[in-house]
């Protein structure tokens, strides 16, 4: 006993002479190099700084849209925010449609508890779109592409670990987490302006209300956006981390993001605390969020330009995407998939992720010309679009500002589509379609104005896709440069 206790104490001793020995190298080596742990310590606060920026992308832009909400409309948690005519420039999201009617409640489950959202029967109108938790991640599709199969239905989004009955003839969905939003879009059956005050009032058919309510419900509140500057676009600075600390704050931890809680309160954000960062702390968030936006910009460039959707073509569907998609349609079930780079750099550009990709709507995007170039707004381009494009409802084209990835701003009109009054085209079925900082002569039903001074790329939309768009037997061609 007495030769294990003294064993004991020589390692004790031995344990505190070795640590003595690297505190002392450690003082002598800080004395001769001052600053450099300061420098390291501020370099991996900068590398944590931009990987929890990739991360929580999804929930941050959720954040600002729901931000721009609360300051720019009268709206609030579980009425329904909406837009009386199609969006114009003002509405800075990103790379938004400008060829349906908007819906866009958000709720919120945390003090009432399961949320009911009804969606009308399509018999005289047609609703597409998403309900998703606050990480953006669907919990699923309405509509004729959705659970209810146009048939129209009560959809029960409930509260994380909620362990309430759950009455019969609801669509159930659990969510992991209290807010969330869901993305509805009224589809117009053409652009005269009676079937636009149709899409108007076929989607204000559509009630929000909580569970406990279900038996008398108030009348849900509308709330118009339309004409009110809506700036909901990703900001590269310390105002995303401020973002980020209002999710952190108000929703639980999930299991698969446990990895996150250091990385996050190096940077000053911790469940429970203010969020307060010094003025050291503050240049160095604002200098990370800047070299993420340049390494998630280069990332942007090389995924569209280096994913065609057809050989050899400038338009693109990326095979990032796509995987973000799948894994996110089984809420990141499987544990060896978890595409985070991927998912912070599609939020960068967009929001919302359908349950049903290709069902409902399917896009590809192009930030080239048939040449190579970068999309610029000073010169003229055309596009033809072949006859018989593959959708049940509509096709579009929209432009957006390249920095941005919102509508172009100032400009009178965003894009054209296959709904478009006045469209012209072709006797043999095709559309040309033109873009530039002015019209082709004569050719102005057919034209989208750009910026002289900024980059543009061009969102191709699919509502309601056939299998020619899939199987390649309709291909888009791609942009030329008007001579």
């Amino acid at each position: 006993m007495k030769a294990v206790k003294y064993l004991l104490i020589r390692n004790i001793a031995a344990c505190a002479s070795i640590l003595g020995l690297l505190f002392a190298v450690g003082t002598q080596a800080q004395q001769s190099h001052p600053g450099k742990f300061p420098e390291i310590q501020r370099q991996i606060l900068q590398h944590r700084a931009i990987e929890a920026m990739i991360w929580g992308m999804p929930a941050v832009n959720l954040d600002l849209m729901y931000q721009a909400m609360l300051r720019e409309t009268k709206a609030r948690d579980n009425q329904m925010l909406y837009w009386s005519r199609l969006v114009d420039w003002k509405t800075q999201t990103l790379t938004p449609n400008t060829d349906v009617i908007y819906f866009t409640p958000y709720f919120d489950t945390k003090e009432l508890g399961p949320i009911v959202l009804e969606i009308p029967p399509a018999h005289d109108g047609a609703i597409v779109g998403t309900i998703m938790d606050a990480w953006q991640m669907p919990l699923e599709d309405v509509g004729p592409a959705g659970a209810d199969r146009g048939q129209g239905g009560k959809y029960l989004i409930l509260p994380p670990g909620h362990a309430g009955q759950v009455p019969e003839s609801y669509i159930v969905l659990p969510s992991l987490t209290y807010k969330g939003y869901a993305l509805i879009r009224s589809i117009l059956r053409s652009g005269s302006d009676a079937d636009l005050a149709k899409a108007v009032e076929y989607g204000k058919r559509m009630k929000i209300y909580p569970l406990s309510q279900a038996d008398n419900p108030a009348p849900t509140v509308y709330v118009d956006a339309a004409g009110v500057l809506y700036d909901a676009t990703i900001q590269y600075d310390i105002r995303f981390f401020k973002s980020l600390n209002r999710l952190v704050q108000y929703e639980p931890w999930l299991e698969r993001d446990r990895a996150m809680i250091d990385t996050l309160r190096m940077i000053g954000i911790e469940k429970g605390k203010p969020f307060a960062p010094d003025a050291e702390m503050a240049r160095s968030l604002n200098d990370a969020a800047a070299r993420a936006h340049t390494f998630l910009d280069g990332k942007y460039k090389e995924v569209v330009t280096t994913g065609p959707f057809a050989e050899g073509s400038r338009w693109s569907f990326p095979e990032s995407i796509k995987l973000v998609f799948k894994a996110s349609q089984a809420q990141f079930a499987d544990p060896n998939v978890y595409p985070v780079d991927a998912r912070g750099l599609l939020f960068t550009f967009i929001f919302f992720t359908p349950k049903r990709l290709g069902e409902g709507q399917f896009y590809l995007m192009a930030i080239d010309d048939k040449e190579g170039q970068s999309l610029d707004g000073g010169k003229t381009y055309r596009l033809n679009v072949p006859a018989n494009a593959p959708v049940r409802q509509y096709w579009s084209a929209t432009l957006y500002d390249r920095t941005t990835h919102a509508l172009i701003r100032e400009m009178p009109h965003a894009g054209r589509s296959s709904q478009s009054p006045g469209l012209q085209i072709n006797a043999d079925g095709s559309v040309d379609l033109y873009f530039g900082p002015k019209a082709p002569a004569g050719k102005e039903s057919n034209w989208t104005p750009t910026d002289p001074d900024g980059e543009f790329e061009i969102l191709f939309r699919f509502y309601g896709p056939l299998p020619p768009l899939f199987n390649k037997t309709w291909v888009l061609p791609d942009i030329e440069p008007v001579k």
